[in-house]
Formats: structure tokens, sequence, C-alpha cells
């Protein structure tokens, strides 16, 4: 494990100057009403990055008008769906030319790794584009077969104004899961990044104007939860809401909902997945998946594997390999190629994941490696195992959200099911076995809206991603997410005369 040494990420990379820091409402950076700033922090150093708009409910009342006259009056939804298409592809297209630079910005903005930004999570998001680009003139009804003398199909509507809120995990796919479908079923919308990532969101909204998407269609609301998030999602002219986040928050999210105008909710919430690896498993790959589960983005995902449940046979040699894993893990600057894990996202969410490891040590559970912050500057936090845990502890229970993996010894498949099931989440789960048997037995058994089969996190465009229990409901991924951002009409019209019904 290297030592965050506070060097400059200059000599890795020269970061550009910051571009984008206002509020982008109908078109245009504009400062918030009450001319109110906030500071974004790199979570390398601690210090700050820009000052960025704030805006409050004043602000978003302005977005939400904008965008709900782009709807009614616009030319967005009414686009047939090949041009929304298009614009869509440009939209893309300009993503991937500016790829480097909003790569950057997740990365002092989250502390995430640059070489997967440039890899992975900035090309994720114009591929997502393009999936739901090549929706988008494929959404329709069904003609219908009526008992009585009836003809009746069905629409596929636009369901409106779309608030979505982004979590700070992922800044830059988590906010094209959500914008891309809701552009492609011809929503307008009025996203609100989180406030310790709002940098990418402000940049690509720069792009959709350049791409050609209409004024109003897509609205960027920089801003704390409580105001701008809460101002979203207790607003009476935004017709659905999709969060991301904490279960905490997304029950405030369906209170407020309920409690305005009955708005539609997706929500996918936290979660406390299950690795479960059996004897017969490939040791060094079952090793592999459970320590890229637990520490891939620093073990901030909602589907960390952060209880790896071990099968008795195979349980001494998998911890050895584990650990020495978890050892030789490279944190330190996440500009530097040879890094494998950067800083946590911000001071609250590292005392947060401290706090949890104090409470392992004092609940009984064995801490095989890590549990300390790193020296220096920045929010960065040693790989950590701790082995014989069980269900009534705290990290067993609660998502900590952090590079925290728990480990536990089961003897029986059964066991294995009623240990991975005894959770209030439902989000996704990992098993590890050769048996195919085995493997279609626990994975009907498990509740939880995803499933990975010798495979971890793997995570597609073409495959619906939802929770079950308090992990939420409604898909990110899949054709699925399309549902959220359109309304099912009936129409029906008499038929007089008729040879067949």
């Amino acid at each position: 494990m290297e030592s965050n040494s506070n060097q400059s990420s200059v000599s890795f990379v020269k970061i550009p100057t910051i571009k984008f820091t206002k509020l982008f409402i109908n078109g245009e950076f504009v400062d918030a009403v009450s001319g109110k700033t906030f500071e974004t922090i790199d979570p390398r150093t601690g210090e700050m990055i820009a000052r960025v708009a704030e805006g409050d409910k004043e602000d978003v009342d302005l977005a939400v008008k904008a965008a709900r006259q782009a709807f009614d009056h616009g030319p967005w939804p009414r686009l047939p769906g090949s041009a929304r298409a298009r614009i869509m592809m440009k939209f893309a297209d300009l993503i991937e030319e500016n790829v480097e630079e909003l790569a950057v910005l997740d990365t002092i903005d989250a502390g995430k790794l640059f070489s997967m930004g440039k890899a992975i999570d900035i090309p994720m998001a114009a591929k997502n584009l393009r999936y739901y680009a090549g929706a988008a003139d494929k959404i329709h009804g069904e003609v219908l077969k009526m008992s009585r003398e009836f003809h009746a199909y069905t629409l596929r509507e636009p369901i409106g104004v779309a608030g979505l809120i982004i979590p700070w995990n992922f800044p830059s796919a988590m906010l094209m899961c959500k914008v891309s479908p809701a552009l492609a079923a011809g929503c307008t919308m009025v996203v609100k990044p989180a406030e310790q990532t709002p940098l990418s969101a402000l940049y690509f909204a720069h792009l959709a104007k350049l791409a050609g998407i209409p004024d109003g269609v897509l609205n960027v609301i920089n801003g704390y939860g409580p105001k701008a998030g809460a101002a979203i999602t207790s607003h009476m002219d935004i017709d659905a809401v999709s969060f991301t986040g904490s279960t905490e928050v997304g029950r405030k999210v369906m209170q407020a909902a309920a409690t305005s105008n009955l708005k539609v909710v997706s929500l996918e919430l936290g979660g406390k997945s299950p690795l479960i690896i059996f004897d017969d498993a490939d040791v060094d790959m079952a090793a592999q998946l459970a320590i890229f589960g637990i520490l891939f983005n620093k073990g901030e995902v909602c589907v960390s594997s952060s209880r790896v449940y071990v099968q008795e046979g195979l349980y001494e040699e998998l911890v050895k390999k584990l650990v020495e894993k978890a050892k030789a893990w490279v944190v330190g600057d996440p500009f530097d190629p040879k890094v494998q894990q950067g800083p946590q996202i911000d001071k609250k969410q590292f005392d947060k994941i401290l706090s949890y490891i104090e409470h392992g040590k004092r609940e009984g559970a064995t801490l095989l490696t890590g549990g300390k912050p790193l020296d220096g500057k920045g929010y960065y936090i040693e790989p950590t195992i701790f082995s014989e845990i069980k269900e009534e502890m705290l990290i067993a229970k609660e998502e900590i959200f952090g590079p925290v993996l728990g480990l536990a010894k089961f003897k029986t498949v059964e066991e294995a099911i009623k240990r991975a099931n005894s959770t209030r989440y439902g989000l996704a789960a990992g098993i590890v076995t050769k048996d195919i048997n085995v493997a279609n037995t626990v994975s009907r058994s498990i509740r939880a809206g995803s499933i990975w089969i010798n495979c971890y996190a793997a995570l597609d465009f073409d495959c619906p991603f939802s929770g079950y229990k308090m992990s939420g409901f409604g898909s990110s991924l899949g054709l699925e997410a399309l549902d959220i951002y359109l309304k099912v009409k009936s129409v029906v019209t008499p038929l007089f005369n008729t040879p067949w019904l």
C-alpha cells in the first residue's frame, strides 16, 4: 500500500481552468437568484476547487418554468424519435471529444481514478446516450383486441417534466443513466447534481446546448439536498422524479412526492450486497472478484460486495489471498496511473467510514488488515478487511460506502441463502461456484435485483438494474428505464357494422 505523498498531480495531468460554475437554466448559465455560492472541495487535499452557484427553491421554480414551457410549447416532445436520436448522437460525439476534461473534473471533484474516468466513466456516458438514442424512434403502443365493438390502441407519451437527482459516486455515468432515457422519451428535465460533484454536470449542460438540445429541455441546478433537492421532489409542476442515493433520503423523496402532486417516483437506494463463495470455486478468481467488488471506486458503490460469505472448505485459503491483495493495493493520487484507489468523497464520508471501522472493532469482528487513514492531506483510507462478522453487527447491517469488507464462514447452501437474505437491502448479490444447480438454486432464492454468477458488478445498458426491499424500485438501465418517463394512454373508438371485432 502506498501512502498519499501529497505530490502535486500536475506531474501526471494538467488541470484545466474550471469553465462552468453557475446554474444552467433555459439554455443559459446564470447566477443563483440569491447570489449565493458554495465551495466544491478537492478530496485529494481538502481544499477548494471553485465556488459554484447555490440554487434553492426560487432557482428550481425558474428551471421548472423553463422545462414546462419547453415541454408544453417547445419542439423536443414533438420531434420524431429519429430526430431526437440524431441530436442525442451529436451529444454523445461531443462527450467523446471532451473525454479528458470531463474525466479530470470527476477526479478533482470526486476523487475518482483519472484512468478509469477516461476509459470507463465518460465513454459510458456517451454509450448510454447512444443506446437510448436507438430507442427513441421505437417507443410505441399496441393495438388492443377488445371484447366489444370498439377499436382500441395505446400510446406511450412522455410524462412531462422530470426531476433528476444525481449521486456523487458516479457523477457522469449516473447523470447519463437518467438524462438519456428522459431525452429519448421526449421529456424535459431539471437535474440536481450532488453538492459534492457539480462540475461535470455543468460541463455536460454546455455540451447539450452545443449538440442542439433546445433551450429549457435540460436544466442544471447546483445546490444542497434539503433546499434544491427538496424543492424538486415537492414541486407541483414536476411530473416524475428519479433519485439515486441513500435509503434515508429516498424515504423523504417519496414523502415529498406523496404530499405534493403524487408524482411518479423511481428510487435506486442503498445496498449491503453479499458475495457467496462455495468450496468448488476457483480461489484466485473468487479472491479477485471479492477484492474488486469492495475496493472498486474506493468502495463508494451501491453494489459493493461488502459481505463475503465463504464456505468453510475454502475459507482459510481465500482469506489469506484477500489479505495479500488488500495489502498490495495502491492508494494515492488518483491521477497517478499506478494508483488503484483515490480519496473518499469528502470529510463527512471519511469520518463515517472510520466510525464504522471502530464499531467493527468494538463489536468483536477481527480486523485482519487496514482500518486506518493514510498520513497527510486528503481523505484516504486503507483497504480494510474484517473477519468473523455476525449479522447483528453494525458493519454487517448498514451500508458503509467505503473500502471495508466483512468476511464470514458458512457450511451449507441453506445457511448461505439465509445469511445473504438477512438484510433490509436487496440491490445485488454475487455467487461463485462451478455447480450450475447451486448457482440456479441460490440465484432464485436471494431477494435482490441483480445476481452475478462467477462475475461481479456486470452492469450493461441492456440489462435492467433495480432493487428489492429497501434498495428501491424502478430500473436505472435497460429499456425498462424508459418506463418512468412515459405514460400509457388508451384510445378507444366505437366500431359500427364491423365484420369482426
